[in-house]
């Protein structure tokens, strides 16, 4: 039997959130149905995450060129998520895929840690001010 493959991957809870922690997944599973809304291109990407973002309850960060950071990706914006009394919040990074249509959330992993660390730095800043 071949495997499936959709053109959207989910990102997994980072570890040190509570295996109980239904709010996380639901958010998740809240994005996912968000993100196949997309029928966009490059110049709406952006935008779209942003609205995203304000619908499931997260904060747009911001949106760059992907300039080979992450393979077969046009366009990165990073958001966060679930920043309560008791949780950290969740960095997420959305790619945009090379052919400008297709939207998938990275998962957490080495490749992506400078962008994340990058993602969290950056918040560091906003909250300072």
């Amino acid at each position: 039997m071949a495997t499936v493959q959709t053109s959207m991957d989910i990102a997994l809870p980072a570890p040190s959130h509570a295996a109980g922690d239904a709010a996380l997944p639901m958010a998740l599973l809240e994005l996912e149905l968000s993100l196949d809304r997309f029928s966009g291109g490059k110049d709406d990407f952006a935008a779209f995450i942003r609205s995203v973002a304000d619908d499931i309850g997260g904060e747009f960060l911001f949106a760059l060129p992907a300039s080979g950071l992450i393979e077969d990706c046009l366009t990165i914006a990073a958001l966060r998520h679930g920043e309560t009394d008791d949780k950290t919040p969740m960095i997420l990074i959305v790619c945009l895929d090379q052919d400008g249509s297709t939207i998938r959330v990275e998962q957490p992993s080495e490749r992506i840690a400078g962008l994340r660390s990058f993602a969290e730095a950056f918040v560091g800043v906003l909250e300072r001010f």
